[in-house]
């Protein structure tokens, strides 16, 4: 795990939930977390930062209860990544060739 995250980092995927968060969810998080991460605005309008668990989340259900589950997981996903990769000033031109 130390070297999985010892470089930079935007991460999503799906998570079942735990004892904190007791309800399945996709989840993003930038590494190291930039300055207005926490503030940065993502869509669908469901999506939150959770300070208790450091990383943006989407409830399963609001995916599965949208008229579009695809584009609505899709807009969390790139909308996190587009947050992370400006707020971390990455040189996106580099990376999305």
């Amino acid at each position: 795990m130390r070297e999985a995250s010892s470089h930079e980092e935007i991460s999503g995927g799906f998570w079942l939930g735990s004892e904190n968060f007791r309800a399945p969810a996709y989840y993003s998080y930038t590494l190291p977390e930039p300055p207005g991460l926490k503030e940065a605005s993502i869509c669908p309008g469901q999506a939150f930062y959770s300070p208790e668990l450091s990383l943006f989340i989407l409830r399963y259900d609001d995916v599965r209860n949208s008229g579009e589950p695809e584009k609505t997981l899709m807009d969390f996903l790139q909308s996190t990544y587009e947050a992370g990769a400006k707020l971390a000033h990455w040189d996106r031109e580099a990376l999305e060739r």
